[in-house]
């Protein structure tokens, strides 16, 4: 059986269209199938849209969280009851062409393949968001040293065991992408275009790309601590030379700039201490949420 998990928040004006371009693609691929579309607390009639889909067809369940734990949550939630085979997963706004799951699909079972992911050749989206995300991925695959990241995202298909090794990282901050790529396994890929929304608003702000993306980068990397590192071995170089240019202006008769070296000085070292406590407190702030090991999602309901 093949399972698709697909997160919704707040798209009740899409649900018909996304139960009609999911269901004729799934039964091109297989019809022994189960879609598990999982909403992530919307306060809109999402959640009655996702009950008349399984009524239409019993293969698509619908299971709601008790709140909006965020996209990656979501996912999670719909993988720990996926019960196929293969898992695939896609995003509910139809910026994920469920047309590619056939291609993807083949590529994983001819392939010799664990996992197969759609990889984004293009995007019709805006020039700024491209803009923005196109930057974020050179950063992130510069920094986290992680292989088959660059301009991917959930949209994929994966073996049972593959599945499973996905879910046993019990993290809280949770960026599935690049836990995808650290599990392992033989990986490959799909080009495809991202098209943009043709219904609908986006739900992910830049706020909360901007939180993903922070997830992202200190779940995988360590430089954001070096650079604290690094700018304090830059300030105490920048005072020592101001050490020795007043001690030369003592003794050679010049005297020294005046307030304004000393009141660039104190900003400069209080810029570099407010950086490296902002940094760091990132860190000891998703040390914390680890510790306090609350689940990372709760089940409202379950209809299958």
């Amino acid at each position: 059986m093949i399972s698709l998990v697909i997160p919704v928040f707040n798209e009740e004006v899409l649900i018909d269209n996304l139960f009609e371009r999911v269901r004729k693609s799934m039964l091109s691929i297989d019809e022994n199938f189960e879609v598990i579309l999982v909403n992530d607390g919307s306060t809109d009639n999402t959640f009655e849209k996702l009950k008349e889909c399984h009524a239409r067809d019993k293969r698509f369940k619908a299971l709601s969280l008790s709140r909006n734990f965020g996209h990656q949550a979501a996912y999670t939630a719909g993988l720990s009851y996926a019960k196929g085979e293969y898992i695939a997963m896609m995003d509910g706004d139809l910026q994920d062409p469920p047309e590619l799951l056939k291609e993807m699909y083949e590529l994983l079972r001819t392939g010799d393949k664990d996992i197969v992911y759609g990889k984004r050749s293009d995007r019709e989206e805006k020039a700024s968001k491209r803009m923005l995300i196109q930057l974020f991925h050179f950063f992130y695959r510069k920094l986290s040293k992680l292989n088959n990241i660059k301009n991917v995202g959930n949209f994929s298909i994966m073996s049972r065991k593959a599945s499973d090794a996905l879910l046993s990282l019990n993290e809280k901050n949770r960026y599935l992408p690049g836990l995808r790529s650290f599990i392992g396994f033989r990986q490959g890929y799909v080009d495809y275009t991202r098209p943009d929304r043709v219904q609908g608003e986006a739900k992910m702000s830049f706020v909360k790309l901007l939180g993903l993306a922070f997830d992202a980068i200190f779940s995988f990397s360590s430089l954001p601590v070096k650079i604290c590192l690094y700018s304090g071995l830059t300030g105490i170089l920048l005072i020592l030379f101001a050490a020795g240019y007043t001690v030369v202006g003592k003794v050679t008769g010049l005297a020294p700039l005046g307030w304004s070296s000393i009141i660039l000085s104190v900003y400069f070292i209080g810029s570099v201490q407010l950086l490296s406590i902002g940094i760091l407190g990132e860190y000891v702030y998703r040390i914390y949420k680890e510790t306090q090991n609350r689940p990372i999602f709760i089940i409202s309901s379950y209809i299958e």
